[in-house]
């Protein structure tokens, strides 16, 4: 993906920090139509903090390196994957 990329969390995706770990739940109509709960691990979460409509993907990037001992290429793949599944489940726009 693009570095100049900003994304935005789906609004009909609702995040909260519950014991140390984020989770990702779509918003349904109904109870009954709820069929996952997505949970994030710390680099996923900082990730997923990030996606504000104003932060590019560079920045994310850069402050993934940062923060945390990976390669610049392990992160890229790690990254990519990650932004997959979140478009797969639309959690991100």
């Amino acid at each position: 993906m693009q570095d100049k990329v900003v994304l935005t969390k789906n609004p009909n995706m609702v995040s909260r920090m519950i014991a140390d770990e984020m989770v990702l739940l779509p918003v349904y109509k109904t109870s009954d139509e709820i069929d996952c709960i997505y949970t994030l691990n710390k680099v996923a979460s900082l990730v997923w903090n990030m996606f504000d409509g104003k932060r590019t993907l560079a920045e994310i990037k850069k402050k993934i390196l940062k923060d945390f001992a990976t390669t610049p290429e392990e992160m890229e793949k790690e990254l990519n994957k990650f932004l997959k599944e979140l478009k797969e489940i639309k959690a991100i726009l």
